[in-house]
């Protein structure tokens, strides 16, 4: 089968198209021919080797995993003899955050897994786009936040793929939202339900005098300290960017202070039953897929060189079987 195989960090230039072995699932296992897969913030990060925690737990002088990817959308084609979830022929999208291995044409993964079908009304892309960003947003705006009807939050970086997630959970939850993003992205963010937007090329939105129930930083270009004077008496600023930074101010801000810091590792607390809430909202007509670009396998080095700009809209799709 075709992969995209890295056997050293670097720029996208390691990343190459090569001819390896097509897995077989163990009895605990679906084999999944792929249909498409994203890159994300998350996938360059690994592919560098930075931050270095990547190579402490992914591996010192090169990657234990040499198949990137976790989101996926595919069909399976094979089952070990203990599955009793799927069977085969059943379209299905979800993540493999601990093997990874979404980038290539078939992948093995266990039942047990954040994975669950596909409804009917759902391309492929639009699953594995759904599998991109809303799981983190959902998490940091339902879990943490707490969200609550008549609340006002700010979501900074609403045109990213958790962001434009984020503000179409929260207006479902419904909250008043505000997005931040740069002048290109403006209609995209209003599109994607926003109450008011601000451009941050031409203003700072901690210096409003509109003071927020939750500040979400989707894309960890703020801090708790910049938007303190932002939020409300009791306002809580998330951030998806994990740091010596936040942990500090979350370990702080529980002790001092009524307003609050806050974190979580939403990939590793996935569960099958988020992602059929988030489908269901999908075929609501409650959650749309936002796609920038699509790119075939074999030009999975160019989706990262995109990605790299940090100027991506929604999700950049890789569509390994059209």
């Amino acid at each position: 089968m075709k992969a995209i195989v890295s056997t050293r960090y670097g720029s996208p230039d390691v990343l190459q198209l090569q001819e390896v072995a097509k897995p077989t699932p163990k009895d605990n296992e679906i084999l999944v021919r792929v249909h498409a897969g994203v890159v994300t913030p998350s996938d360059t990060a690994f592919r560098k080797g930075d931050p270095f925690i990547i190579k402490l737990l992914y591996g010192l002088t090169r990657p234990r995993l040499s198949i990137g990817g976790v989101e996926l959308a595919g069909e399976v084609e094979a089952v070990g003899k203990d599955v009793k979830q799927f069977t085969v022929g059943d379209a299905v999208f979800g993540v493999s955050p601990n093997t990874f291995g979404a980038h290539a044409e078939y992948v093995c993964l266990r039942e047990d897994l954040p994975l669950v079908t596909k409804p009917v009304g759902m391309t492929y892309d639009e699953a594995v786009t759904i599998m991109d960003g809303s799981p983190t947003a959902l998490i940091f705006l339902r879990d943490v936040a707490k969200l609550q009807p008549g609340q006002h939050i700010l979501i900074n970086g609403a045109a990213g793929a958790v962001g434009s997630a984020a503000v179409q959970l929260a207006k479902y939850y419904g909250a008043t939202v505000t997005g931040v993003c740069s002048t290109r992205n403006i209609e995209l963010v209003k599109s994607s339900g926003a109450d008011h937007v601000i451009d941050y090329s031409r203003e700072d939105f901690t210096k409003r005098r509109q003071a927020y129930d939750v500040i979400f930083d989707a894309v960890g270009k703020s801090s708790f300290g910049h938007c303190k004077g932002a939020l409300t008496r009791k306002g809580v600023y998330m951030t998806t960017v994990p740091s010596l930074g936040i942990v500090f101010q979350m370990l702080r801000s529980a002790i001092i202070g009524s307003r609050k810091a806050k974190f979580t590792t939403a990939g590793l607390i996935q569960n099958k039953d988020n992602f059929n809430f988030l489908k269901a909202l999908f075929e609501a007509g409650d959650l749309r897929a936002v796609i920038d670009h699509r790119y075939p396998l074999e030009q999975a080095a160019e989706a990262h060189r995109y990605v790299d700009t940090e100027r991506k809209r929604g999700s950049v799709v890789i569509t390994v079987r059209a």
